[in-house]
């Protein structure tokens, strides 16, 4: 697989074209909400027949994006909790591509999968959910440099779940 190396921040000011998330749009409180429902339209995705097959050479099948969701979900709460604790942390680089190699997400077992991201999705909402006003300014930073705040980090979460939705049109 050809990995990503595109750089997603401007979903957090604009739409994206492809799956049409309009970041500005979406508020913080709104999110716990709609994580919850993307879990249910995960679960749905990952019953399908074809959940393990790609539908080309360099696009993951359904599985393989579910479990990255699964992994990104824990991403973001690890990077949300440290920004609420610390003042300005950096976040380690993660390799998308090498992980999914890694964990070897092409058979992963549905099931599981389904269950970690179910309980991804709802520690993330539960954790969205708890952040105070004062605290939506609290900010991050990649190891690119890019500057997160937890509202703009939120946003950024909540885009790579949907689009990976609008990946396997689910």
């Amino acid at each position: 697989m050809t990995p990503d190396t595109k750089d997603w921040t401007w979903v957090i000011e604009g739409s994206c074209p492809d799956c049409g998330f309009d970041g500005p749009a979406v508020s913080v409180p709104e999110i716990p909400e709609l994580l919850r429902t993307t879990a249910d339209r995960w679960s749905t995705a990952l019953a399908r027949d074809d959940v393990r097959v790609r539908p080309e050479a360099e696009v993951w099948s359904p599985l393989e994006y579910a479990a990255h969701v699964r992994d990104v979900h824990g991403i973001f709460a690890e990077r949300v909790r440290s920004m609420l604790a610390e003042e300005a942390p950096t976040f380690a680089n993660w390799d998308q591509d090498a992980t999914a190699i890694e964990a070897d997400y092409a058979h992963a077992d549905p099931v599981e999968v389904e269950l970690a991201l179910i309980e991804g999705s709802g520690d993330c909402a539960g954790l969205y959910a708890s952040v105070t006003p004062d605290q939506l300014p609290r900010t991050g930073l990649r190891s690119n440099g890019s500057v997160f705040t937890v509202e703009t980090i939120a946003r950024y979460h909540l885009h790579d779940v949907v689009h990976h939705l609008w990946d396997v049109r689910g």
